[in-house]
This record gives C-alpha cells, structure tokens and sequence, in this order.
C-alpha cells in the first residue's frame, strides 16, 4: 500500500516535470518516467499483459520515436 503511494507521488511528479520543463527532450523524458511507474501500477492491478505494453509502447517506443523527431526538427526557438 504504501509503495503504490510513493508510485503515485512520482508519477505526480513526472507529470509536472512533463508540464513545467523548458526543452522537449526533459519533457519527453519525464513521460517516460510517467510511463514507466505506471506499468508499475498496471503489474500491482495484476495486468502484466497490460504493463509490459505500456513500457514497449508507453516508454520505449514512443520516446524513442519522439526524440528523434525533436533531433531532427530541432528544438523550437525561444521566445
């Protein structure tokens, strides 16, 4: 019980390091860390299916796909 706590104060704080970073890659970054803790959610609901998906998809591929994109395009100029 308390470990899903801590998951979900991490997962919070994921999230605000996806909202309030200043570049896309410690954006992306932070998603992944997001996703990552929440296939640890998924794996205490006793979904294993379901968690091994989301760090494939959710951490892996998805974050790779994207900071290839970011590398590519390139960061957006400041404002």
């Amino acid at each position: 019980m308390i470990e899903e706590h801590v998951a979900l104060s991490l997962m919070a704080v994921a999230a605000a390091i996806v909202v309030w970073a200043n570049d896309l890659v410690h954006a992306m970054l932070g998603l992944s860390l997001f996703s990552t803790i929440l296939s640890l959610h998924y794996m205490w609901l006793h979904a294993p299916d379901v968690a091994m998906t989301e760090v494939a998809l959710g951490a892996g591929l998805s974050t790779i796909v994207m900071l290839v994109a970011i590398r590519r395009v390139g960061e957006p100029p400041d404002e």
